[in-house]
């Protein structure tokens, strides 16, 4: 299934971008930063294409994705989840090579602040359009009646919580994210940038819940799973 996303269904709010250049919330935000930020968001609107690819499979076909070149950490969070998922299934999305093209161009004529601005807002936006996904996921397998009115879907991507980065590759073999314009380097970079993949995993929302103390949890630095938790 490949989905279009309107690019004002994923606009972060303004105390997002904020925070993500590391402005702090309690200050109030002069004239100046306000244009730089309405200028990015017009930037935004103009050039983003957010699309989304997915493709549903079962336990087993995932296990065979999941195993990828074997470099998975032996107590990885995806690895303990997916075996107790109902339902689950990989997605791709991206904000399209244009705006990628827009935060170079905007650094390449030296307007640092709109550019700045203008990636870190598409940082933001690529989250929430992933997001997108596990919200439209989550309501069509309820109303399905193949995930209950109490659980939960969760987003899980290569390169985090134990799983190796090279996870990408079986991903993309299996996936095909080239129909929305994604590639995947030898290092295992997307392009455009701006693009989250992974697997969406939904069953009762304990099968969620974890503490932070796995092998790799000392080397991240945002812990940002804890937010994520249902």
């Amino acid at each position: 299934m490949i989905l279009e996303i309107p690019a004002t269904d994923v606009l972060p709010d303004l105390g997002s971008v904020l925070k993500a250049l590391g402005v702090p919330g309690n200050r109030e935000v002069p004239p100046a930063v306000q244009e730089v930020l309405a200028s990015a968001e017009g930037l935004f609107v103009e050039t983003a294409a957010p699309r989304g690819v997915l493709a549903e499979l079962s336990p087993e076909a995932f296990a065979q994705v999941y195993a990828g070149e074997g470099m998975n950490a032996p107590d990885s969070v995806v690895g303990h989840v997916f075996p107790q998922a109902e339902v689950l299934a990989l997605f791709a999305v991206t904000l399209g090579d244009a705006l990628s093209q827009a935060i170079a161009g905007g650094f390449e004529s030296h307007d640092y602040p709109v550019a700045a601005a203008l990636d870190a807002l598409a940082s933001e936006a690529a989250d929430r359009a992933a997001d997108e996904v596990e919200r439209l996921l989550e309501r069509g397998w309820k109303e399905e009646g193949r995930l209950s009115r109490e659980g939960a879907a969760l987003r899980y991507s290569p390169g985090y919580c134990g799983w190796d980065v090279t996870g990408q590759r079986a991903l993309f073999r299996h996936l095909e994210p080239q129909r929305i314009g994604i590639t995947l380097s030898d290092a295992c970079l997307m392009q455009p940038l701006k693009s989250v993949s992974g697997v969406i995993l939904a069953g009762p929302k304990s099968i969620h819940r974890f503490s932070p103390a796995f092998s790799f949890c000392p080397h991240c630095r945002s812990r940002s799973c804890l937010e994520r938790i249902p």
